[in-house]
């Protein structure tokens, strides 16, 4: 395992910071990495007093994939340990996806493999207008076979179905039109449009927040009588919280709700 991780977490009030440090190698990731941000995002689930998380990295890239060192080394691995080096990488992504908390991915330049499924893993995806992607394992000879889940609900079977198998590389103007990204801006406003957002998310219920994350993911499916009944239990439970009561009496009385720390 790596023994250098080019990680930082910077903590700003309820905002925590997760920035990959390694601009040299374009932000690559490799087995060290992977385990110190899935230990980085299993904390800041857990941090109650972190509101919202941002996923960012120094540098002109966001994040080049994997890292050639380890591939390298992965190439003499046997057939279990490429499943247990997989697993990792599939669970620290499946942290990142399911954190209950908002996730930003700031995405100022270049995501390739791997790097675009951190992208696909965030709630909200703010790029640059230089920003570019590319599922390039297909040029390697592999496929991108954990970020699959997420990028293919980021993006839809029909656009995966070329871009899994071309790697063609496209702008940061096809990542917005394909759902990858969710808005694009000049590389000036970066971190205006990524803070405008932070402001809205300390605008809700955090609470709240995760409970909208989760439902997402409860209904996105055929609509079942069973998937009706679940949304009719959310809404009763939430609706009996500290966080609604104070919210809902918050509007009738024309006030700010306590834990609406927006600007």
């Amino acid at each position: 395992m790596s023994k250098t991780v080019n990680l930082e977490i910077l903590r700003d009030g309820p905002i925590a910071r997760v920035r990959m440090t390694n601009p040299e190698k374009h932000n690559a990731f490799d087995d060290g990495l992977i385990v110190a941000l899935t230990e980085a995002f299993d904390s800041l689930d857990k941090d109650e007093a972190i509101r919202a998380v941002v996923l960012e990295a120094e540098g002109k890239s966001f994040s080049a994939g994997a890292d050639l060192n380890w591939m390298k080394r992965v190439a003499g691995y046997s057939f279990d340990e490429n499943v247990t080096d997989a697993r990792a990488l599939a669970r620290m992504l499946k942290v990142l996806n399911f954190l209950s908390k908002p996730v930003i991915a700031r995405v100022q330049g270049a995501a390739f493999g791997g790097g675009v499924g951190l992208v696909a893993c965030c709630d909200i995806a703010i790029g640059t207008e230089r920003a570019s992607f590319s599922l390039s394992e297909v040029k390697l000879g592999i496929i991108p076979a954990a970020i699959s889940p997420y990028v293919v609900d980021a993006i839809g079977a029909r656009a995966a179905r070329r871009y899994f198998q071309t790697g063609e590389r496209f702008d940061a103007a096809t990542a917005l039109r394909l759902g990858l990204l969710h808005e694009v801006v000049p590389e000036a406003k970066l971190d205006s449009a990524v803070d405008a957002v932070l402001n809205a998310i300390l605008g809700v219920g955090p609470i709240a927040a995760a409970e909208a994350k989760d439902l997402v993911f409860a209904v996105d499916r055929p609509v079942t009588d069973t998937i009706i009944e679940d949304t009719v239990q959310r809404i009763a439970r939430l609706r009996a919280t500290d966080e609604a009561q104070e919210g809902m009496t918050a509007f009738l009385e024309k006030r700010r709700a306590s834990w609406n720390k927006a600007k």
